[in-house]
């Protein structure tokens, strides 16, 4: 890959730049539209104001502030999905104070909400993108509740206002939630429907409430057609949570599904999406025995959206791995390209920005040194919502300090 108007280290080593929409021309990419253009050899993409103006091959520059691109024929996709995660809203996990992405309470309280504690400056933001992420869901979790509270997607762009789409609401289903529902999974089916009949209509006593008028007004926001993610694995529980959905109006998504491939017909039948780590293959608990490799390959032949999601958030890099699995075992290419950008967008309501190469849309785009889905690629140039990433992070920098040989200093005071 060559950049013609001037060197790609000034260029991404300048933080400004990627402070504002740039005027960017990549020519001579295998595009990668997932879009109904399907895949396009040796093409250009102009991108000015933050949206991608022109497709198409030989286009002239139409000015001389432009940053070019050669690729030289390497793959460029859309800017990638990091699944649920809680990069911004944690930096150590283990780290009281560094941690936002949760709450202790141990009332149901779906009112919390994970946004405002999100911070475009946390380190795992640019770790994230430079790997070729542009895009991510938030999530939340209760220490003492199925609800879990409530999150959104947010474009890893580093700018304070970068969310989208329509607020997420998690509800925490089956063994893993068997401690917060008097351990009993049938006990959760009794406190949901109470909480929405709840939502609905206020209690008369308070005493046996379960929501605040808080809750009950969020919840209530919810009902017909509230997007609403149930963290949920045993195949007799996700048919549980399709029926619950349906009954209250909910637009469901299952996020885990070990064993969604056994109920796959009933999850195309009701179009719910699921998001899915393919490489769990190992009965972890009860309600992961029938875990196995090729789980979204049966989902994406039976006409189930898939989405790639479970890398976590420090290491996001590894969705890429994960959607390579899933190819190996079966999910078509495309497919697997698609549960990592068409598909995420288009569930969550960001297709105008996130997900797809096409004219008049958001610029998030990366251009790849070869197939992304392969460990051995890197991304080496990531455009977010039109804005040049600079590729580096608290990592590279840590390397370039400490990987140089110089024998007449120590290496902690060397200095790029």
């Amino acid at each position: 890959m060559k950049l013609l108007k001037t060197t790609l280290v000034a260029v991404l080593a300048s933080f400004s730049i990627a402070a504002q929409a740039d005027t960017i021309m990549i020519r001579g990419a295998t595009v990668h539209t997932m879009t109904e253009d399907g895949t396009l050899d040796n093409t250009d993409v102009f991108i000015a104001d933050g949206k991608i103006e022109r497709i198409g091959k030989d286009l002239p520059v139409p000015q001389d502030d432009v940053y070019v691109f050669d690729a030289e024929g390497k793959p460029l996709t859309p800017g990638f999905f990091t699944g649920i995660t809680s990069i911004g809203i944690t930096e150590v996990s283990a780290v009281e104070g560094s941690s936002d992405a949760s709450l202790a309470l141990k009332e149901m309280r779906p009112e919390f909400d994970v946004v405002p504690a999100y911070n475009p400056n946390s380190s795992l933001v640019p770790v994230t993108r430079i790997e070729g992420f542009s895009f991510a869901l938030l999530g939340a979790g209760s220490r003492g509740s199925i609800f879990g509270g409530q999150g959104r997607m947010v474009a890893l762009d580093g700018a304070y206002e970068s969310f989208s789409g329509k607020p997420v609401l998690f509800v925490n289903v089956g063994a893993d939630a068997s401690s917060l529902s008097g351990g009993s999974r049938a006990a959760q089916w009794m406190l949901l429907n109470q909480a929405m009949q709840e939502a609905d209509m206020p209690p008369v006593s308070t005493e046996t409430a379960l929501l605040t008028r808080a809750g009950r007004g969020t919840l209530s926001a919810y009902a017909d057609n509230g997007k609403v993610v149930f963290n949920v694995d045993r195949a007799s529980d996700i048919l549980a949570t399709l029926s619950f959905a349906r009954s209250y109006g909910l637009d469901a998504v299952i996020s885990g599904g070990t064993e969604a491939w056994m109920v796959a017909e009933q999850l195309s039948a009701a179009k719910v999406p699921v998001m899915l780590d393919p490489l769990v293959n190992l009965p972890g608990n009860f309600d992961r025995l029938g875990a196995r490799l090729d789980n979204a390959a049966i989902l994406e032949a039976a006409g189930v959206t898939v989405i790639i999601s479970g890398a976590g958030s420090h290491n996001a890099r590894k969705q890429r791995q994960m959607a390579g699995n899933a190819v190996s075992h079966g999910l078509p290419y495309k497919a697997g390209l698609a549960a990592l950008t068409s598909n995420p967008a288009s569930v969550f309501g960001v297709t105008d920005q996130q997900g797809s190469i096409e004219k008049n849309h958001g610029a998030s785009v990366v251009l790849w040194s070869g197939d992304p889905l392969e460990v051995t690629s890197a991304a080496e140039v990531v455009v977010i919502n039109g804005k040049l990433i600079p590729m580096e992070s608290r990592q590279t920098k840590l390397r370039d300090r400490y990987l140089p040989e110089n024998p007449a200093m120590p290496r902690a005071y060397i200095k790029p």
